[in-house]
């Protein structure tokens, strides 16, 4: 399949850093010493990662913007492009051996007007080989293969994923967690924590999971995710029903087929409103 000459510069980009991040994957397992060290390696993985992004992306788009998960904004309010990068989405699974995590490409088009556009996403997971990637308008893929949400209409045969609050968490998040969760659990087929935001979307985007919904996650985790599931024919939106372009500085969203979404949708919102 012919790529686009920008997601050519995303795969190639995607592909480099996940050399480096593979060979300090299979190093982990010598590195349970403790807490402070893997934990320091885990960063230095991250910051590598991040500097090979950085490097390709800058070098193929001299003057796009950025903003990373390590090294944080470099744009000014006048960008017109900008990529938004996670080089390790997943941490927590890298730092334990688990093959679940992903580099997490997506990229921004400010218009003169100040309206804001996602128009390309790549999230690669390096240890399945797996490279989902859209385009705005041009659809969804793994790899070469194209991409459609579930059709599932059921709820009782539905599979959602979800994140759950780490035990720093404020109650602001905890609580509507547990309310979202009381609700569906017995009327679904299932609910999975993988650890993952950028895969859960992806894998929305595959028809793997109907849904997927996550309390005040970063815009680097969710934005190459969010145009996957809408270019596989999925919605995405905040508790409001609001789609995303531009981002606030935390984000909670709901995303999954036309069919659920609604009904997802509203679980969410009651959560937050008690």
């Amino acid at each position: 399949m012919r790529l686009s000459p920008i997601m050519t510069v995303m795969h190639a980009a995607a592909q480099a850093a996940a050399k480096t991040l593979l060979h300090d994957f299979n190093e982990v397992e010598h590195l349970q010493v403790s807490l402070k060290g893997p934990g320091d390696f885990v960063s230095q993985a991250d910051f590598c990662a991040e500097r090979v992004l950085r490097e390709k992306l800058e070098r193929a788009r001299p003057g796009y913007a950025f903003l990373m998960e390590e090294s944080g904004s470099s744009d000014h309010e006048n960008w017109t492009w900008r990529w938004i990068v996670d080089p390790l989405d997943g941490t927590t699974n890298f730092l334990h051996g688990i093959p679940h995590w992903a580099i997490s490409i997506g990229l921004q088009h400010q218009l003169p007007d100040g309206h804001v556009e996602l128009m390309a996403g790549v999230v690669y997971n390096p240890v399945a080989q797996e490279m989902f990637w859209a385009e705005k308008g041009g659809g969804a893929y793994l790899n070469e293969r194209r991409l459609r949400v579930s059709a599932r209409k059921n709820m009782q045969d539905s599979l959602f994923a979800t994140g759950i609050p780490f035990s720093e968490a404020s109650s602001h998040i905890q609580a509507p967690f547990t309310r979202v969760m009381s609700a569906l659990m017995p009327r679904v087929a299932g609910i999975r924590r993988f650890g993952s935001a950028a895969l859960d979307l992806a894998w929305v985007a595959a028809g793997r999971y109907e849904g997927y919904w996550e309390f005040g996650i970063k815009p680097w985790d969710c934005a190459a995710g969010i145009l996957l599931v809408r270019e596989a024919g999925g919605h995405v939106t905040d508790p409001d029903g609001k789609h995303f372009n531009a981002f606030p500085e935390t984000v909670t969203l709901i995303a999954s087929n036309t069919n659920l979404h609604k009904y997802l949708q509203d679980v969410v919102t009651n959560s937050l409103k008690v």
